[in-house]
């Protein structure tokens, strides 16, 4: 049976359409609503070209990279393919959907954002008699923009060295480059959240053993988490980052250690806290760090770019040097909704 997406002509400035990616540009050459009802539901129009041309991209028995290079045409598939590798890497490894409040695609490198500043007065419950006036809640644009920042990887390699390698076991390479980078803009995030985004919206930093945080310094206690966790009002703290050997410290805490908890992290591997929020750790925090916040009105992640290939190269097999990047900045939405904890 023949389908339209047999007839589909590939060219390399499919990549090169604004706005869209390769997928989009195919999709609206060849849309999936068509094949309702036949063998091809439920595939993409990336998919439906890898069958027409019987690519297979995964398992033990998929296909060498020298398949796509068998027709010109099948070559121009191999970009989305590393693309495609490289996004599964980022989702897979990636705590950012966790921490971001809100994402914005922008077209740009430069982006300003918006923010509702609310002073002490206008925080508080008001009652509001008959015929008065509302109280106000000012949402006004940044005074500095937010720079945003190309994250990325150099595959160097030679068409000759991975030739007859196997696709499933090429994209293990590929998703771990996928891995560096959404460690990248992790790293980003943090730094945002820590020291702000150039508007003076640092986050609030605390340490341990220091009023109104007690304890003893270089030492974690339940009472200091509390006192932390009392911050956080009006906002609640849902979400804690934390460093390797503040998590250590954590799982050491005699109330961390109800046989729930401990059934939870050897079942699945999830950590839950005492205080109800999400756990995540990360090396990205420097030692004896815990950021805590909102995830829901902290932070807002801006997407420049979604994963970008230098696809000339990868088509003419010239994979000596290929960058693989994505773009992407963070912006502070509400200052008080993330704050830092130091041990000492």
């Amino acid at each position: 049976m023949t389908y339209h997406c047999d007839s589909i002509r590939l060219e390399k400035g499919m990549y090169a359409e604004s706005g869209k990616s390769f997928t989009q540009v195919l999709e609206t050459a060849d849309p999936s609503a068509q094949y309702h009802g036949t063998p091809l539901e439920g595939l993409d129009a990336y998919q439906r070209q890898l069958k027409r041309f019987d690519i297979k991209v995964k398992g033990a028995l998929s296909d060498v990279v020298e398949k796509f290079f068998h027709t010109t045409e099948s070559s121009v598939l191999f970009p989305e393919f590393v693309a495609r590798a490289v996004r599964q890497g980022m989702e897979a490894e990636n705590i950012l959907p966790a921490i971001t409040a809100a994402v914005t695609r922008f077209d740009g490198l430069d982006y300003r954002s918006i923010a509702s500043v609310p002073s002490e007065e206008e925080k508080s419950l008001r009652v509001v008699a008959e015929g008065a006036a509302l109280p106000e809640t000012t949402v006004k644009a940044q005074t500095n923009l937010v720079q945003l920042h190309k994250r990325g990887r150099m595959l160097v390699a030679s068409y000759e060295a991975i030739r007859f390698q196997r696709l499933d076991l090429f994209s293990v390479t590929l998703r771990q480059i996928g891995a560096h980078i959404a460690r990248m803009h992790l790293s980003d995030a943090i730094d945002v959240i820590r020291n702000g985004d150039g508007n003076e919206n640092a986050a609030a930093s605390f340490k341990i053993g220091t009023k109104p945080i007690g304890g003893t310094a270089g030492t974690l206690s339940y009472d200091a988490l509390l006192d932390f966790w009392a911050q956080f009002d009006p906002y609640e703290m849902n979400t804690m980052l934390v460093s390797s050997d503040v998590m250590l410290s954590l799982l050491k805490l005699e109330e961390f250690q109800n046989p729930l908890t401990g059934l939870n992290f050897q079942g699945t591997g999830s950590l839950s806290t005492p205080l109800g929020a999400t756990l995540l750790r990360t090396s990205a925090l420097p030692d004896g760090t815990m950021i805590g916040l909102d995830k829901h009105y902290a932070l807002e992640m801006i997407c420049g770019s979604d994963v970008q290939v230098e696809y000339d190269k990868l088509i003419d097999r010239q994979l000596q040097r290929a960058a693989i990047t994505s773009i992407s900045g963070f912006a502070k939405l509400y200052q008080d909704a993330s704050k830092v904890l130091t041990l000492k």
